[in-house]
């Protein structure tokens, strides 16, 4: 098996689709991201939602109960939020025993195990079904070497946390294939592992070794494969900045893209901190991925501008590349083949 195989292998869950998306009562997008996500990237996998009374996220898709949803078809229940901390919150609890009496494995990303509750733990052995904690990895790393290896690695990377890091790199790595490039998107985080059906979380590694897990997720390739990491957290936030700077180090990225939403100027749940600026935050990301790969670059902007009509889109678009000199794009409503123009021009 070679390296980028054994890559692949790496923390890969085996839930079992179709899925049924847990809600909760998740106040909106930014909470919901996992499920959001799954719900874009492999909509064809996910039956429905599964809301409380109080939810105000709609993904789309048809509201059903755990007891429709397995008549439908469903086999897993998917806890489709990501909340500060990562924790089981006590009024999802029943939600989660009723989809494991009505017959559904359960899924979490969360930093508490689902195997670890309690109540959760006896409803499924109960029930003779399965509980999937994807945020934790199967394997020990070791710290980072530094050494340089073969092929060529994109690190998405962000003004703040959920800005869209994750989405870029999809977008990226959905691209290069789609013009004959060889590449893989490496996941980080929970909800790329249940797209991708593997990877690494990051933020459950001890600090230590988050840059040896990096160079393990994405190893020697040949010299034109682009290995395109998603980002998580940001050097320039005062809680998730040392998960970043142990994945830039451990990635070596050849090009970095900077990530961020339109019109956001503080930091979403630290609004006491304001968001820098797309220059600033490249320059700071860039310093620091200098230290493992002296050539990284700076190569695109990714702007979320769906808070915005199309012209203003454009126009922040515009003001962006000007900030910045890269080209810039909304991933969503424009795609990324400027960014991929860019680093075909620069590495092909």
């Amino acid at each position: 098996m070679n390296a980028v195989a054994l890559a692949r292998d790496i923390a890969r869950p085996v839930m079992s689709p179709p899925y049924l998306i847990f809600l909760g009562d998740a106040p909106d997008i930014g909470w919901a991201k996992t499920g959001a996500g799954l719900a874009y990237w492999r909509r064809e996998e996910c039956l429905g939602q599964f809301r409380a009374g109080t939810a105000t996220v709609d993904l789309g898709l048809p509201d059903l109960d755990p007891t429709a949803a397995v008549a439908a078809g469903a086999r897993t229940l998917v806890i489709g939020m990501a909340n500060d901390g990562g924790y089981i919150d006590d009024a999802w609890v029943p939600g989660i025993i009723d989809a494991l009496t009505a017959g559904l494995d359960v899924a979490a990303g969360l930093h508490q195990r689902l195997a670890d509750h309690p109540q959760i733990a006896a409803a499924a052995a109960r029930a003779g079904r399965r509980l999937f904690d994807v945020r934790h990895p199967d394997r020990d790393f070791m710290p980072g070497t530094g050494e340089k290896r073969s092929g060529l690695r994109l690190l998405t990377v962000g003004v703040d946390c959920a800005v869209g890091k994750k989405f870029t790199a999809l977008a990226i790595e959905r691209e290069l294939r789609a013009r004959g490039v060889a590449a893989d998107f490496c996941a980080t985080g929970q909800t790329g592992i249940m797209i991708a059906g593997r990877g690494i979380a990051i933020d459950s590694v001890v600090a230590d070794f988050i840059s040896g897990a990096a160079e393990w997720l994405s190893p020697v390739a040949a010299v034109d494969h682009w290995h395109v990491i998603e980002g998580q957290g940001s050097l320039l936030h005062p809680a998730y900045a040392g998960v970043t700077l142990g994945l830039v180090h451990g990635s070596q990225p050849d090009a970095l893209v900077i990530c961020h939403e339109a019109g956001r100027t503080r930091l979403q749940g630290y609004e006491r901190y304001s968001c820098a600026s797309l220059r600033h935050a490249l320059d700071v990301h860039l310093e620091a991925a200098r230290l493992t790969n002296k050539e990284a670059r700076g190569i695109g902007v990714s702007l979320n501008t769906s808070s915005y009509a199309e012209p203003k889109a454009r126009a922040l678009l515009a003001e962006a590349t000007e900030e910045t000199g890269l080209p810039a794009c909304d991933p969503v409503r424009f795609g990324v083949g400027p960014i991929v123009d860019a680093m075909l021009a620069t590495w092909h």
